[in-house]
Order: C-alpha cells, then sequence, then structure tokens
C-alpha cells in the first residue's frame, strides 16, 4: 500500500478533527469571562479552626498528637501544615521552609496574615490563643496542581494530541488490512503460493476483510492450478519414457533389417527421439525441483572446482562448433548446498551461452568471493557470451519454462525453453539469485549469486 493512502486518511480525519476542536476552543474563550487562576487558600473562619484544634491537641498530647492531626489535615482537607510557639520553634518536628519561620515571627509581632509565595503554592498563616494563654502560628500551605494545567493553552494542546492519536489508530486500523493485502500479492508473484491474508486480520469483518477473502480463495485456485499442472508435467513426462524407450530398441532393428537407403532417415528419427528424451528429462528435473519430490543431500564443496570442471566439458562440446568456454578467474569459495543440483543448473547456462555465442568466439566464467573477512560473503558466478543478446522485455522471462525469445532462433539451436528456468529453479533453492542482462559490446551476461550460509530447503 502506497504511504500516501495511509496519510490522506490521517491528514483528512486529523484536519476535520483539529478543526472541531479549534473552533469549540474559540467558542468556548468568546463566551466565557475573563479571569485570572489564583491559588486556593481555605476561609478565614475555617483556617482559624484548624490553627485552633491544632493548638489545643499540642498542649494536650504533645508532638505525637499534633502529627496524628496535622496528617489527617493533609489528607482530609489537601493542606500541609505544621505549628510554631512565640519562641518560633517549629513543634511537629517537619521540614519547612526558612520563609515559613519569618511568616510566623510576623505573625506574632504584627498579627499579618497576608500569604508567603513560595514555589508553586503559597503559605498562609493564622494565630491561635489557647485558654492557658499560650499563642502559637499554624503556618500552612494549600497543595494546588501547577497553574499551567489549567492554562487554556495547555488543554488545547492535549486536545489536539489525543485527537493525533485517535486519527493515527483509525488510519491504521483503515489501511492495516490494505498493507497485508499488499505485502501477500508481493509474496504469491514471488512463488509463494501458500500465503493469505485473513488468518492474519483478526476478528475484523468489513469490506477490506471480505477483498482478502476474495484474494485468498484466487490465491487457493492458483495454488491448486499450478499444482495440478506440475503434477501433470510430471506424470506425462514420466509416462513417456517407456514409449521412448521401445521406440529406441524398434529404432534399433531397423537399423539392422533396413538397407543404407534408410540410414539417413534412420539417424533423423535418432536426434529426434534424442532430443525427446532430453526434453523429457528436463522436465522431470524441473517438477523434482519444484515439488521437491527428492531429498537433496547437502554439503560443503569448492565452488572452485566445480566451475573448472564445468568449464572444462562445456569447452570440449563447444569445440566441435567452433566455440570455445573459458574461466577467466576463480576465486576459492567452498559453499554449502548440493554441489550435483548447483552443477546441473550451472551446465545449463554455460550450454546456453553456447549455443548462442558467434563462431570463433569464447563464452567466459568468472568467479569471485570477498571472503569471511567482508560483510558479503556471497559468491558470484558471472557467465558471458558474445552472441546477439536478448531483447530487454525479454530479459526477465527467459527465466520461464518453455519460454522462447524467437522460435526460430531457439529452435535452430536446439533449445526447449528448459534449461535457464532450471537453472532458475536450483539458485533460488540454494537462496541465491540468478539475473540477465546484455553487455554494452554485443552478447548476454547472466550473474548467479550464491549465498555461503546452507541451505535451507534441503536435508
Amino acid at each position: 500500500m502506497p504511504r500516501s493512502l495511509f496519510l490522506k486518511i490521517f491528514l483528512w480525519f486529523g484536519s476535520i478533527v483539529a478543526t472541531v476542536i479549534l473552533m469549540t476552543f474559540l467558542g468556548g474563550e468568546l463566551m466565557r469571562h475573563e479571569h485570572n487562576i489564583h491559588r486556593a487558600h481555605p476561609a478565614d473562619a475555617v483556617v482559624d479552626t484548624y490553627a485552633n484544634q491544632a493548638a489545643e491537641h499540642y498542649e494536650r498530647g504533645g508532638r505525637s498528637e499534633l502529627n496524628n492531626y496535622l496528617d489527617g489535615l493533609q489528607r482530609e482537607s489537601n493542606i500541609r501544615a505544621t505549628l510554631f510557639n512565640e519562641q518560633l520553634q517549629e513543634l511537629a518536628g517537619r521540614r519547612m521552609p526558612p520563609e515559613t519561620g519569618e511568616l510566623a515571627r510576623r505573625v506574632f509581632e504584627e498579627g499579618s496574615t497576608n500569604p508567603l509565595d513560595h514555589g508553586r503554592s503559597a503559605f498562609f498563616a493564622r494565630l491561635a490563643r489557647t485558654n492557658s494563654g499560650s499563642r502559637y502560628v499554624l503556618i500552612g500551605e494549600s497543595l494546588q496542581p501547577p497553574p499551567w494545567l489549567f492554562h487554556p493553552i495547555v488543554h488545547l494542546i492535549a486536545a489536539f494530541l489525543v485527537a493525533a492519536l485517535f486519527c493515527y489508530g483509525l488510519a491504521r486500523y483503515l489501511t492495516s488490512p490494505v498493507t497485508k493485502l499488499r505485502a501477500a500479492t508481493r509474496e504469491l508473484a514471488a512463488g509463494n503460493l501458500s500465503v493469505r491474508v485473513v488468518p492474519g486480520l483478526g476478528s475484523r469483518r468489513d469490506e477490506l476483510v471480505s477483498l482478502a477473502a476474495d484474494f485468498d480463495e484466487m490465491a487457493e485456485k492458483i495454488q491448486l492450478l499450478i499444482e495440478s499442472q506440475r503434477r501433470l508435467l510430471g506424470d506425462i513426462s514420466h509416462e513417456l519414457r517407456s514409449p521412448l524407450a521401445r521406440l529406441n530398441v524398434a529404432l534399433e532393428l531397423a537399423r539392422q533389417r533396413s538397407g543404407s537407403e534408410a540410414q539417413t532417415a534412420l539417424e533423423r528419427i535418432q536426434m529426434e527421439a534424442e532430443t525427446l528424451n532430453e526434453m523429457i528429462g528436463q522436465l522431470l528435473a524441473l517438477t523434482r525441483i519444484e515439488t521437491g519430490a527428492e531429498e537433496i543431500a547437502k554439503t560443503k564443496f569448492d565452488l572452485q572446482q566445480l566451475l573448472a570442471d564445468v568449464a572444462a566439458d562445456a569447452n570440449f562440446e563447444a569445440s566441435a562448433r567452433e566455440r570455445a568456454v573459458k574461466l577467466n578467474s576463480a576465486e576459492t569459495a567452498v559453499i554449502e548446498g548440493a554441489p550435483g543440483l548447483l552443477r546441473g543448473a550451472i551446465e545449463n547456462v554455460v550450454r546456453n551461452a553456447v549455443a548462442y555465442t558467434a563462431k570463433g568466439t569464447t563464452v567466459e566464467i568468472e568467479l569471485t568471493h570477498p571472503g569471511s573477512d567482508s560483510a558479503d560473503t556471497s559468491a558470484r558466478i558471472v557467465v558471458r557470451d558474445h552472441g546477439p543478446g536478448v531483447p530487454e522485455e525479454s530479459l526477465t522471462r527467459i527465466f520461464r519454462p518453455f519460454y522462447r525469445v524467437d522460435e526460430a532462433r531457439d529452435r535452430a539451436a536446439g533449445g526447449v525453453g528448459l534449461g535457464l528456468a532450471i537453472a532458475e529453479r536450483a539458485v533460488n533453492l540454494h537462496g541465491g539469485t540468478i539475473t540477465a542482462a546484455n553487455a554494452p559490446d554485443g552478447g548476454l551476461v547472466v550473474t548467479i549469486t550464491l549465498p555461503s550460509n546452507p541451505l535451507q530447503n534441503c536435508v
């Protein structure tokens, strides 16, 4: 899913909610009277009562009873207080700012009860007289939230933040199925036919889930169709082996019983039978790779030696066609995988290059491997021919089974369109990639990249 869809949904909903919040805020500001936020203080009569009760508790029970009373006052009235005597001694044993002692002195001398600003709250004081004639001063403060919490701008910012979170969650909820559906389509295009979307959507029940269900149904039908096609190819290829074997026996008998006049026709029949036999073998190999019908043993092997053997065998065959194959450079590369399967894949690529390279030219093979000290430990095999190349639109299609760039040219080269398809399946099984590109000065360059990590699909 393009990110623009999520952004569009988020911004549209966000703009609407933000407009509503802003209009509500401005309307409220216009309608309410201007006022200043003042720190709340208890009424004078109430404070006088608190002061007298604190003094009585102290005279009756000392510091212990005074602390019990002050603790209860803080719990019930949210007032933190202490008591001073005429000697300006703090009687509850509580830690108070130094300014409170000065406020107590002023109250004793002047009887002033003006609040003393201190930080986020203000202290207030009340003079108390007991029946014994002693005087005390109660210093207290009402514990209030920070004034900025009541500022309209703070409320507006908080509303915008809540709205943004709401819009983000809503946009996520609406686009999440589309994101999962897009990821599933990519996996399906990459060959994972078992991918499904609905199980990952939970208990949602809406039109997007219906779309995901349609996708799952389509994917299931494609999977069944592809699997049926693979089984059909395998079954047909296997069944064709028997009549082909009988055809070869009959061909030998015909050679023995016929004269020299029929030898040309019989040789043609034998050539076509060999072509058919090779095609059937390639179909069976492709079917086994795609279906995992046979177990593939993995082992560590020297890729450099494998390429040297492939180049030597291919050069022997190419020499009969006035062409050559040469391993230009090969660095040491020990990887883990299935050497037989990988050798067949590389041979298919090299033979394809030999088939199309011009007469008198050389198919060049190179192997590079950064080594274990590098961040990228993948081995890279490059096979380059000097043929006509491939049209740009066909560079990714030549790895499809039975795909032909040019029908007449491919038949003249003797290909059936399966060699590169088998090579791609084998390379993919090793966790690698295979790509094709046209060389600037002519010819086709096929690059195979193989990771050094073990095969995950091999047993």
